[in-house]
């Protein structure tokens, strides 16, 4: 048990601790393959309102503390809230959120919760490499399950229904607790997470808004969806809206390589989790072929020189990415240029 103080007085925090932790590494194919090159996944801009003074509505005596996981992604503290009791994709749309210390205020839309930190601004403007703003057209979100997913196969990608079912073997100790599926796209696996039943709650997040409504409409379409353990929210992955040690696992499918700095990113991670909590992760790896260590440095800096874009990391550079970012019990999968990984908070 913890206790968050803020300027509305202290809030408790319990966790709950699920199952024994246990890993264990598979290495298939290490035979030289060539790598493929495949799109990243959509961010985009906000359209959600943010209010920059105190919202009379919400004071100490009435407001929920949204499950006890969402913060302000200024000053990370707790957010209060006005809507109806729990959390999901029912009941946030029109509620106001508030940090309980900084006072700034943030409105849902219909769709999600934009809890970026250039919320609401309206002159102000993130600017983002080349292929994020690629990824914002919404042509592209609407493409990603339409076919642009499914080529990740040529790569070694197993497929969403066999990687969900990797990616749940990892996951075994902390099944009953909360998930983030962290770049979630058009929610492709934020969808199977919910349906599952395995997680009392399931935070589809990206960046992009596009792929946040492509998520809310695959969602709408199918007839019978659990809505009631789902969330969407928009935000920054190297600013998650979360307090810290209140998330039991992170999913990043196919995301890493494109992320602008994976060691801000992963550092932002492994601050959510929770004690014994669970990082689980696909990308494509770069040491499929055999390439001395000076000359992927140069081939990484020309890349990211003169096209903004990231480029794949090898399993060793995972490993000590997870390692450097106060994560450990590092264990992988890997098949041709496909890798998923797997690493924990220490408890």
């Amino acid at each position: 048990m913890a206790t968050i103080i803020g300027n509305n007085g202290p809030t408790v925090f319990q966790w709950k601790k699920i199952g024994d932790h246990s890993r264990r590494c598979f290495l298939k194919s290490s035979r030289p393959i060539v790598r493929f090159a495949f799109p990243a996944i959509i961010r985009a801009s906000s359209t959600a309102t943010v209010q920059t003074t105190p919202d009379p509505t919400l004071n100490a005596e009435d407001a929920r503390t949204s499950k006890k996981i969402l913060a302000c992604p200024v000053c990370y503290d707790p957010l209060i809230w006005n809507g109806e009791p729990g959390l999901t994709m029912i009941s946030t749309p029109g509620s106001t959120f508030q940090c309980s210390t900084c006072k700034k205020s943030f409105v849902a839309n219909e769709t999600f919760i934009d809890l970026t930190t250039a919320s609401g601004a309206k002159v102000y403007g993130e600017p983002m490499p080349l292929s994020t703003e690629l990824f914002r057209i919404p042509l592209v979100s609407f493409l990603y399950e339409r076919g642009w997913r499914q080529s990740f196969s040529a790569g070694g990608f197993p497929g969403p229904e066999k990687e969900f079912e990797m990616a749940k073997d990892y996951l075994k100790p902390v099944l009953g607790g909360n998930i983030v599926d962290a770049s979630c796209g058009s929610g492709l696996f934020s969808r199977l997470f919910a349906k599952s039943g395995l997680f009392s709650l399931v935070v589809a997040l990206d960046f992009s808004e596009n792929m946040l409504r492509q998520c809310y409409e695959f969602i709408n379409q199918e007839e019978g969806f659990p809505k009631e353990n789902l969330i969407l929210v928009r935000a920054d992955i190297a600013r998650l809206p979360f307090v810290s040690s209140s998330v039991d696992a992170v999913h990043a499918g196919a995301a890493i390589h494109c992320w602008p700095s994976p060691s801000a990113a992963v550092a932002e991670i492994s601050r959510v989790l929770r004690p014994g909590g669970v990082f689980v992760a696909t990308t494509f790896i770069s040491d499929t072929i055999f390439v001395p260590a000076l000359v992927m440095r140069i081939v990484r800096q020309y890349v990211r020189q003169y096209s903004s874009n990231n480029i794949f990391l090898s399993e060793r550079e995972l490993e000590g990415l997870c390692e450097t970012c106060g994560l450990e019990g590092f264990t992988c999968v890997r098949n041709g240029t496909f890798i998923m990984f797997s690493a924990t908070k220490p408890k």
